[in-house]
């Protein structure tokens, strides 16, 4: 550790663009400058929910293995002290009071220093820790091994160096597959306050420059995407290294006429523009803001961002710094927290299983990890580093360059976008990184499943056309097959609008590629006409508007056969349930339902063994009456035994057409003809804008 008599003001100021590059007056031998890659920054609203993920107030932790935490074993504390979070004691986004005797530590989600991503995918070999503190301070800087093991590295004290200035150079070296760099604060005998720090580096001067971006949101709902806007507005930092805010609006009610938008566009100063065009989905917009950003030539960046998340605004510069020492172009995604429960990782790195052609966690990766219970001094997972396939749309920053070689979004309409995409651009050279730090909040996947309503025939035609375009497989691998076996348990479980709409979706891909761009401003319309001619599909707001619960005769008992969890079970349950479906339905369950059955039981093999069923919905907002019909349960089983056979016969070939067409399907000139068609018309029909992208 080296102490200075002060910090370098312009190393350490706030603003990211120029003003964050030590620039001084270079002779003809300068070879590096300085330039800031992570500030250490806090809760800009002092919310105690989300204070976790930037500041750690628990006692020193021994963390215990993956493997005893998957056993139940907590961590120990090393401090039977617990200290009380003030949220009064954050001074302001930068400036921490710690009170007289008490240690925090930055060892947190967005405040410790991921050295492994940047040891593996930036030309960065050496950090610097600044630190400028005031009062009766200690400073330690720690590090950690890839399995999570903490290792004191350097300290520093005002008691010795009264300036409170200190810089520590740190090694990238040792973290190739995994590690940390964090410090803590420790107040003597009176308060501290960390007034500002930052980790920095010395970086070539032909990448001092720091990159701009255009930012594109695709919009359904105004009233979501305005506080997003607001947010980016209200970071000074955040707009300096912006071009433009791109908002894709294809909603009914617009975007440029709610209240607070003219203040928000007069506080961008010319930078949000508004692009208003027909409904072509979430991957309409976001081809619209690639498309964009190409023409004008001027951006480094594309950001992508959904309409409905709440940002840090500090991982905007954090992404496009990453980016800019990256050793090649590379795609920065974010990680996504649970808008609902603030402090929980829902989504921190997703890769695509290639038999199965489905994505997932990371292997590793434990979802859902609540970081106020414990945070990343105590998760020793988190210390690996995680490669991953590609990240989610929520906050995705993707070079122009890779746009310029490969091409815009596929015509996906939603689901699979960004999957195909971060695949594509792998097979191109160009990989993805989910960056720790980064991060968005956004209403998790756990509280909807969009893969039984309209969304179903999105879900199986992308991914299945995904798989054409990249699975390594002759045969798409385990795709046929596992789409077949999924569209029998929906017809078990009298799902028979979702096994029609996946069988509608196999039926257009077998058309052939053409079809995506052709159909994407009318195929919403054609699947919620389709599905709507299914009594599965016609919600209620409340049980009690439909029927009550009859049965002729209750269970034995009161028996009730447990789930089959094994194969065998499971093929047991099919084999019996596929039997029933040869039987007439009962008169009374044609009049009654059998029973209520919560969202989270509607498994296949218990709504098999009932005739009817009223289903809630799995955001509990509605219901719906499933109904055994034998003679849809044989028409759509027959088409989906002829369509699945003729996928495994013509897989080669199909996938060859795909490959062939993919260029033109992702270039520019195309899609400028399907915005060309998406323009709106003055009495165009807008009923279908109304569903979010």
């Amino acid at each position: 550790m080296s102490s200075q008599p002060g910090i370098d003001e312009t190393a350490m100021a706030l603003s990211p663009p120029e003003e964050s590059v030590q620039q001084p007056p270079l002779d003809d031998t300068a070879a590096t400058v300085q330039r800031v890659l992570q500030r250490v920054v806090l809760p800009a609203d002092r919310d105690l929910d989300v204070l976790p993920l930037y500041v750690d107030y628990s006692a020193a932790l021994v963390a215990p293995s993956d493997e005893a935490v998957a056993h139940g074993q907590q961590p120990v504390s090393m401090d039977a002290a617990s200290a009380v979070r003030h949220p009064e004691n954050i001074l302001d986004r930068n400036r921490l009071r710690v009170l007289a005797d008490q240690r925090v530590s930055f060892g947190t989600y967005f405040n410790g220093f991921a050295a492994s991503y940047w040891r593996m995918w930036s030309i960065v070999e050496t950090v610097v820790l600044k630190v400028r503190v005031s009062g009766s301070a200690t400073v330690i800087v720690y590090r950690s091994t890839p399995d999570g093991r903490s290792q004191r590295v350097d300290s520093a004290s005002t008691d010795t160096d009264s300036s409170g200035d200190f810089e520590f150079r740190l090694p990238l070296r040792p973290f190739g597959d995994g590690g940390w760099y964090w410090f803590d604060i420790f107040a003597g005998t009176t308060a501290a306050v960390l007034e500002e720090a930052a980790w920095v580096a010395d970086v070539p001067v032909e990448r001092a420059r720091h990159g701009t971006a255009t930012v594109g949101i695709t919009v359904i709902r105004p009233d979501s995407c305005v506080p997003l806007l607001g947010q980016l507005a209200a970071d000074k930092d955040v707009l300096e290294i912006l071009d433009e805010v791109l908002v894709i609006d294809q909603g009914v009610e617009r975007v440029s006429d709610q209240p607070e938008f003219t203040r928000i566009e007069q506080i961008m100063g010319g930078r949000l523009r508004v692009i208003e065009q027909g409904n072509i989905g979430g991957s309409g917009g976001f081809a619209r803001a690639q498309y964009e950003t190409l023409k004008a030539g001027r951006s480094d960046y594309v950001l992508l961002l959904d309409d409905d998340i709440v940002a840090e605004p500090e991982s905007v510069i954090r992404a496009i710094t990453f980016g800019d020492l990256a050793r090649r172009p590379i795609l920065v995604g974010a990680h996504m927290f649970s808008l609902y429960s603030r402090s929980q990782l829902h989504s921190y790195g997703e890769t695509i299983n290639p038999w199965r052609f489905w994505w997932g966690p990371a292997p590793r990766v434990q979802p859902e990890h609540d970081l106020a219970t414990r945070n990343l001094r105590a998760t020793r997972w988190m210390h690996r580093r995680f490669d991953v396939d590609f990240n989610g749309w929520w906050m995705c920053l993707i070079p122009r360059v890779v746009i310029e070689e490969i091409g815009l979004g596929l015509p996906l309409f939603i689901k699979w976008d960004d999957a195909e995409y971060g695949v594509r651009a792998a097979g191109a050279g160009y990989r993805t990184v989910s960056m720790p730090g980064v991060a968005v909040w956004h209403v998790p996947w756990t509280d909807k499943n969009d893969a039984l309503d309209w969304q179903a025939y999105f879900h199986q035609r992308n991914r299945t056309v995904a798989a054409l375009l990249h699975s390594p497989y002759d045969f798409g691998g385990r795709v046929v097959r596992e789409s077949f076996n999924h569209q029998v348990k929906h017809l078990l479980a009298m799902q028979y609008s979702t096994a029609e709409l996946r069988l509608l979706a196999l039926e257009d891909i077998l058309a052939g590629p053409s079809h995506l761009h052709a159909s994407i401003l009318t195929k919403l319309g054609q699947v919620r006409a389709l599905r709507g001619n299914h009594t599965d599909s016609l919600a209620k707001p409340h049980a009690d508007e439909f029927p009550g619960v009859r049965v002729a005769k209750p269970p034995k008992r009161a028996r009730t056969s447990a789930d089959p969890l094994s194969i065998s079970g499971q093929l047991k349950a099919a084999a019996t349930a596929g039997a029933r479906q040869l039987l007439p339905v009962r008169k009374l369950s044609q009049r009654h339902p059998q029973g209520l059955v919560a969202a989270r039981d509607a498994k296949w093999w218990r709504l098999a063994q009932l005739d009817s069923a009223i289903v809630s919905t799995t955001d509990g907002t509605a219901a719906s009456w499933y109904r055994r019909n034998p003679r849809q349960f044989q028409q759509i089983l027959a088409r989906t035994i002829a369509v699945h056979e003729r996928f495994q016969r013509e897989w080669p070939k199909l996938a060859k057409a795909y490959r062939a067409a993919l260029p033109e399907l992702a270039s520019p000139q195309t899609w400028e003809a399907t915005f060309e068609a998406a323009r709106p018309q003055p009495e165009q029909d807008v009923q279908d804008a109304r569903v979010d992208p």
